[in-house]
């Protein structure tokens, strides 16, 4: 319901731009000089004309001549990346495990992924914003990894097959690998990107879900890998697979929740009684999945 909501929203939203025609906001301001450090700052990007924001958390231990990890972290709709922060708590685990955290907003509470929402060049505001913390922040070109939920999580697959080269792995949580651009065979990444994904028996979108997976992994011709990984908790399952590229895919399903991130106790969307934490599995995933050359 809340997917087809958010369509529905989503087109309202883009003809009352429309109708605007773009006025009633306020001239933006040019941003100060970036100075890379430990904290959390409010940022802004200029991208196709636009001042788009972002949050950006350093841990206590960042040291700007150290490349460090990156992960950027994408919300559902309509949201932003303040509700991102507060529902995935991933500050907590940068700060312990020492990676940078971005969480950009979307255009008008979304961000134009595969079926929803929009019609920002969010691949290319994302690119950018990749580019720029590489640069500035000294993000690892080998460590930078994309995370997202329900809309955030389906632009996350977009950018995997689109920036070619730019994530060594994504983590969707109730987000899929759907719509018309996903028809033809050849929509698929053409350097390994690795995936780790949530997918709730309760959601509506479930379906969906299972069979953009079932088509991602025969296109890349992956195999079920058996063995060698924790086991999945009691009423939960997991599967492991390995790509002809050399990528993985993890599966998580978990048959009693719906649209949701798994172990979120605070934000719209938490699910604290999903029996797992997605914020610590998506992690533990990217931090074994550097970008493969």
């Amino acid at each position: 319901m809340r997917r087809t909501i958010a369509v529905l929203v989503g087109l309202v939203l883009a003809l009352a731009g429309g109708a605007c025609g773009g006025k009633g906001g306020t001239a933006a301001t040019p941003a100060p000089a970036e100075r890379p450090a430990a904290g959390d700052h409010e940022l802004t990007l200029r991208h196709d004309g636009v001042e788009r924001r972002y949050l950006l958390h350093a841990p206590p231990g960042y040291d700007p001549a150290r490349p460090t990890a990156l992960v950027i972290a994408l919300h559902f709709f309509p949201g932003s990346g303040a509700g991102m922060r507060e529902l995935t708590g991933l500050d907590a685990r940068a700060d312990r495990e020492n990676f940078l955290v971005a969480y950009p907003d979307g255009r008008d509470g979304g961000f134009n992924a595969l079926i929803c929402c929009g019609s920002a060049d969010d691949v290319g505001f994302l690119t950018t914003l990749t580019g720029h913390l590489v640069d500035t922040w000294r993000a690892d070109p080998d460590r930078v990894f994309l995370t997202g939920i329900s809309n955030g999580g389906d632009l996350s697959f977009r950018l995997a097959v689109e920036a070619t080269g730019l994530f060594a792995a994504i983590g969707v949580v109730s987000g899929g690998y759907s719509g018309p651009l996903t028809e033809p065979d050849s929509y698929v990444p053409k350097r390994p990107v690795s995936v780790i994904t949530f997918v709730g028996g309760q959601d509506r979108y479930a379906g969906i879900f299972q069979d953009g997976l079932r088509t991602w992994q025969r296109r890349l011709g992956c195999r079920p890998v058996a063995g060698g990984k924790p086991a999945a908790p009691a009423g939960l399952s997991r599967a492991d697979a390995r790509c002809a590229d050399g990528s993985d895919v993890t599966v998580w399903s978990l048959p009693g929740m719906g649209h949701s991130w798994p172990g979120a106790t605070t934000g719209q969307l938490a699910a604290p009684d999903a029996g797992v934490s997605a914020t610590d599995l998506i992690w533990e995933f990217f931090a074994a999945h550097p970008r493969r050359t």
